[in-house]
């Protein structure tokens, strides 16, 4: 018997070791490919070595932790999913047996933690020490600026737990309710994620359907239009009339010594466009007969099946939510994965739910950034600001932390939600469930035909010359990327 317990010890001893280096090492591609994402959008500073170069530093280790967190939790759902499809496709099989449901869980249980580690410490710490300079008075230095960061850090931690207390006691007025009021660890930080998953939830509600439809417009900038009732060679040779008349009009302002800067400024400006424009029509020019007429059809029925695929299964999750109650979402405990499958099509059905998984969070990200109120949070290569850089890093943790409670929610995967992801409150009520599912399918369906409707309106008017009319669109309009007046410039 002795022997027995030590070799079982010594079993889960390897056990633990061999899912502390695996989860290590997915971590460690997560970070290195974190970490060249954010410096390819970073402002690039001078070499010279003083504290503000060294802030930034910290500033920047903390926002590579905080995207690879981000992109755990993109990864989480579909190499579960992957993980249970392979276990039950080769269930004895030597090779994949650290394979297993301890693992799996595990690394929900870290995605989890670090999630809330760095949404509530490192990037509110990230901003304070950025902004920071150190109390009036006292020495300047790295020190002083740790000080206040912890000094505004436990400010900002009174200040929220004091309005999640006053929340929960006006909710919830049962006296179970008010004895956990003081329970810090097992009550709040819970109850506060599941909050913070709930706002991330709704973004994603708002965000997803618009850029669904935004989807479309993007790949139509990265894709080469067929030509369809279009004269390239004349819009071609509009733009260079349009560019040699600006040159000369700035060649023309830069003699005067009296010319404001303003306008030389808006001249240029007014040149990069028609530059822009004129590469893009040389590009649709030179590009090949099947990039236009075979690449984009195919790209763009790609989308379109996409979305109406996301769309049939919520409309499908909605009426099983009202036959079956085992339809709402909730979590497991169960560490048996690879034991049923949870597709009805097996593999071919997993792979299409990983699939639309990473379409709905490309699409999320595509309306986060068009939406008004953060298109000032936009990356720009080789110009972003560290501020900024925070801003997209809280935003998309967010986000990536609030999709795997949304695809279950919306019933793109049977996956239950392992660990702390399964513990959130509002996954229990029905009406909430219901409620997100038919916006979701509302909005979407919403924005789609207006979009459609939209664009072959506007292709209409342009097969029968009527856009000349459009009076109201500039020549260099940047959502069409077109000219109007068949590439002639509008004059007042």
């Amino acid at each position: 018997m002795d022997e027995d317990d030590v070799t079982i010890r010594e079993q889960n001893f390897h056990s633990q070791v061999r899912e502390y280096i695996i989860c290590f090492l997915l971590f460690a591609v997560l970070y290195i490919v974190s970490y060249f994402i954010i410096t390819r959008y970073k402002r690039k500073s001078d070499d010279h070595e003083d504290e503000d170069a060294v802030v930034n530093r910290i500033s920047l280790y903390l926002c590579t932790f905080t995207l690879a967190v981000s992109g755990g939790s993109v990864f989480l759902l579909p190499f579960s999913i992957i993980s249970n499809e392979i276990l039950l496709s080769f269930p004895k099989n030597y090779y994949i047996q650290w394979l297993n449901g301890s693992l799996i869980h595990g690394l929900w249980n870290l995605v989890s933690l670090f999630s809330n580690l760095c949404l509530f410490v490192l990037m509110p710490f990230a901003y304070f020490f950025l902004e920071s300079e150190g109390f009036a008075g006292s020495k300047k230095g790295i020190k002083a600026r740790i000080l206040e960061t912890f000094v505004m850090l436990f400010l900002l931690a009174l200040l929220i737990l004091g309005i999640v207390w006053v929340a929960s006691a006006l909710i919830d007025n049962d006296a179970a309710s008010m004895e956990s009021l003081y329970d810090l660890w097992e009550f709040y930080l819970p109850y506060l994620y599941s909050c913070i998953s709930l706002m991330g939830g709704l973004l994603l509600l708002m965000c997803t359907p618009v850029g669904l439809s935004r989807m479309f417009t993007v790949m139509g900038q990265l894709l080469v239009k067929p030509t369809i009732l279009e004269d390239l060679d004349e819009q071609i040779y509009c733009i260079h009339l349009q560019e040699e008349a600006l040159q000369r009009r700035l060649n023309g302002s830069s003699t005067h010594a009296y010319t404001r800067g303003s306008v030389t400024h808006q001249l240029n400006k007014e040149l990069d466009n028609v530059r822009n424009q004129r590469n893009k029509l040389e590009r649709r020019k030179k590009a090949s007969g099947w990039e236009k007429n075979l690449l984009y059809p195919i790209v763009m029925l790609i989308l379109l099946t996409g979305t109406t695929i996301s769309v049939l299964m919520v409309a499908l999750n909605i009426l099983y939510l009202l036959v079956d109650e085992t339809a709402m979402p909730k979590g497991s405990t169960d560490r048996g994965i690879g034991n049923t499958s949870l597709s009805t099509f097996g593999v071919a059905q997993a792979a299409l739910e990983i699939i639309l998984m990473f379409y709905l969070m490309v699409s999320s990200v595509v309306g986060f950034y068009s939406l008004r109120g953060f298109k000032v949070l936009t990356p720009r290569k080789d110009d972003t600001t560290m501020t900024t850089i925070i801003g997209c890093c809280v935003s998309i943790l967010v986000l990536s932390s609030a999709l795997p409670v949304m695809s279950r929610t919306l019933g793109i995967t049977r996956f239950d939600l392992l660990g702390d992801f399964g513990r959130f409150n509002w996954l229990g009520n029905f009406y909430i469930v219901l409620s997100y599912n038919l916006l979701f399918a509302v909005v979407t369906t919403l924005c789609l035909v207006r979009k459609f409707t939209s664009a072959v309106r506007e292709e209409l008017l342009k097969a029968l010359g009527l856009d000349k009319l459009q009076l109201s669109n500039s020549p260099t309009d940047p959502e069409s990327g077109k000219l109007s007046a068949n590439g002639h410039q509008k004059t007042l």
